[in-house]
């Protein structure tokens, strides 16, 4: 549904975009992450047909966006990033006007309205003037103007900016739930989005593609995955720093926490080192009192391809 190739856009000497390439399926929702600057904006702009590429091409439903942008556009709804509004409309008005603006007239008007009023849980600010709204309504509004012709293409620019965590929560539902029959880019700060909307993530730094792929596949790449947290109780930190050394599975590890007869440890594994520490467990009789395998947090890994010198805390 989306294809973009080699795609690359420069402001005078700044390359803001630089040769990105990937594509969305039908059924695919992505993620777009990065940090500010970093050319999420920009590239979602190009597929919009709203900025030219300076070199690249992209397609959109079969469709060049360059050589057919209307019919490119017909089949895109675009939530731009601090989306503008007409402050003295109605929602009903405003959302009447997004529906002609996209051909819509009459009992496919109305139709329409009514999908995304529900959609967007706008019905009790309906009649309500645009300028008299939340900022959390406000965003909701410019959603449902995105979703007013059913579009086969959604291109959200932080979509749950200014949303109280109620409102973001049903947000990111919406969002899985069309992403089922929809292709689907959305922009977002907050890798919490990533895993709850989510199938596939990129992030992009400094215009380039750093990274592609599932939330299990990038948490994979975490510095701290497959790591060991244990508890363990009956036992000093003194003591137990031998025992920890002595395990040939253990790469490295560090004391987390330290209380009177408690002390919590993490551990880099050679392997699987479970089966040698709930041996040494017993060996030493330790009090096991809780053991943590790390699958690995988004964060960590966006900190660590974004920013490549940050280490990890040990």
């Amino acid at each position: 549904m989306i294809n973009v190739e080699h795609l690359t856009k420069r402001f005078g000497v700044k390359c803001a975009v630089d040769d990105v390439t990937f594509s969305v399926s039908k059924g695919e929702v992505l993620g777009f992450l990065g940090p500010n600057g970093a050319g999420k904006s920009t590239s979602m702009r190009m597929i919009t047909g709203y900025l030219p590429p300076t070199t690249g091409a992209i397609t959109v439903a079969g469709f060049n966006v360059a050589d057919q942008p209307l019919e490119a556009r017909r089949r895109i709804g675009y939530l731009p990033e601090n989306a503008p509004i007409y402050s003295d409309m109605s929602v009903y008005g405003f959302l009447s006007f997004c529906a002609e603006m996209r051909g819509l007239f009459g009992s496919a008007k109305k139709k329409g309205i009514d999908r995304v009023v529900q959609l967007c849980f706008l019905e009790r600010v309906l009649h309500q003037s645009v300028d008299t709204l939340s900022k959390g309504f406000r965003h909701r509004t410019c959603l449902a103007q995105a979703l007013i012709h059913d579009p086969e293409v959604l291109i959200l620019d932080e979509p749950t900016d200014g949303l109280d965590p109620n409102q973001k929560y049903e947000v990111r539902t919406l969002i899985k739930r069309m992403g089922a029959e929809k292709a689907i880019i959305f922009s977002t700060h907050i890798l919490e989005e990533v895993e709850a909307a989510c199938s596939r993530a990129i992030i992009i730094d400094q215009g380039k593609i750093v990274a592609n792929g599932t939330p299990e596949e990038l948490k994979a790449k975490s510095p701290f995955a497959g790591n060991v947290v244990v508890t363990v109780g009956n036992v000093s930190k003194a003591k137990l720093l031998p025992q920890i050394e002595a395990l040939k599975g253990v790469e490295k590890f560090w004391i987390v926490a330290e209380k009177p007869e408690q002390v919590t440890f993490q551990v880099v594994p050679r392997g699987n080192v479970l089966p040698e520490l709930l041996e040494a467990g017993t060996r030493n009789e330790w009090k096991i009192e809780h053991l943590d395998v790390e699958e690995g947090r988004l964060d960590d890994v966006f900190r660590a391809i974004t920013l490549p010198d940050t280490k990890p805390a040990a």
